[in-house]
């Protein structure tokens, strides 16, 4: 993945120059996640309530928090989103994506639900995916009291959260208890495999480095990624048959890690029958999104994978206007 001598977009040029390139080891990882307990938790706008609830857990492990959020202007049975933040499997929490989720709540009129999954190194594959899973059987079971309508369930998630994402599309597949209609995966982490690359020109990437990936992956799987096995539903890009699994969005920047490895997912689910819409952004990073919030590249990203969620969960013309009030 050979990389242009200036290839950021130029909207995202200067962000790109500040953006320090930090690899993440224990060290690092111990720094960020002290760091985090002093982060000023935004409150949540007026419009939206915002509920944290403790769910059942896998077996034998504790209950899982979700965090919800819903417009207190929606009546009526709604559609319903399970988020899953980001973080490469080792840090990140719910609060994180408040703004995110919050959006997603007010302008498509559903019910979010945001998972604060186990982290590694301390809980490995396969708690974190456990925890999700517990998180979408709890919302499938519990729609009729929430105001959710479970034939539109869909599921989402960015970086690490869209490689939980795609894994718990391939989990729900296969255990048959419950069906998302839809895998919302922006910039997803999928493939251990890009962690053991010799090939990948890193120099142009931001956020998110190759280091940092070796030990995202080494963390989460318990072991050195790349090797001949690993377990299944640990890897999503590993599994060899991708059929019968949900529709599917994904976007990736070029500028991006992850790009190789999502594009080749993207094509093999094409290739198994499952519809998957592709956006590359030109020059964008890691985490262009959120790092640059404001950049129009970055609120045109949002808009266009905020549209997907709409087209997914409101396939009639008008059904996603009329489930607001006002």
């Amino acid at each position: 993945m050979k990389q242009a001598a200036n290839p950021f977009h130029p909207e995202l040029q200067r962000a790109a120059r500040l953006i320090p390139n930090v690899t993440m080891t224990r060290r690092a990882l111990a720094v960020v996640r002290f760091l985090s307990r002093f982060q000023r938790k935004p409150r949540a706008p007026e419009d939206m309530a915002v509920e944290d609830v403790r769910v059942p857990g896998p077996a034998g492990a504790p209950p899982v928090r979700v965090r919800t959020y819903r417009s207190r202007k929606v009546q009526g049975p709604t559609p319903a989103l399970l988020w899953i933040h980001g973080g490469g499997y080792v840090i990140g929490q719910p609060e994180q994506d408040d703004v995110l989720c919050a959006e997603f709540a007010r302008e498509l009129g559903i019910l979010v639900v945001s998972v604060d999954y186990r982290l590694a190194p301390e809980h490995p594959f396969p708690a974190p995916l456990e925890d999700c899973y517990a998180a979408l059987r709890w919302l499938f079971a519990q729609a009729g009291a929430l105001g959710v309508l479970p034939e539109r369930i869909a599921i989402g998630g960015a970086s690490a959260g869209g490689g939980l994402t795609a894994a718990l599309a391939q989990l729900a597949h296969d255990l048959k208890e419950v069906r998302p209609a839809f895998q919302l995966l922006v910039y997803p982490m999928l493939d251990d495999r890009t962690a053991t690359r010799t090939d990948i020109d890193g120099t142009n990437h931001r956020a998110w480095n190759q280091g940092s990936n070796v030990f995202g992956w080494s963390s989460y799987l318990g072991r050195e990624p790349g090797g001949a096995q690993v377990p299944v539903h640990a890897v999503p890009a590993r599994r060899e048959d991708l059929s019968g699994l949900p529709p599917a969005w994904l976007g990736v920047g070029t500028c991006d890690l992850f790009h190789d490895e999502d594009l080749v997912y993207a094509r093999r689910l094409e290739a198994a029958g499952v519809p998957c819409d592709v956006v590359v952004v030109p020059g964008a990073f890691h985490g262009f999104d959120i790092i640059t919030r404001g950049a129009g590249v970055a609120r045109d990203f949002r808009g266009t994978f905020t549209a997907a969620l709409r087209r997914a969960l409101f396939p009639v013309p008008g059904v996603a206007e009329s489930a607001k009030a006002g």
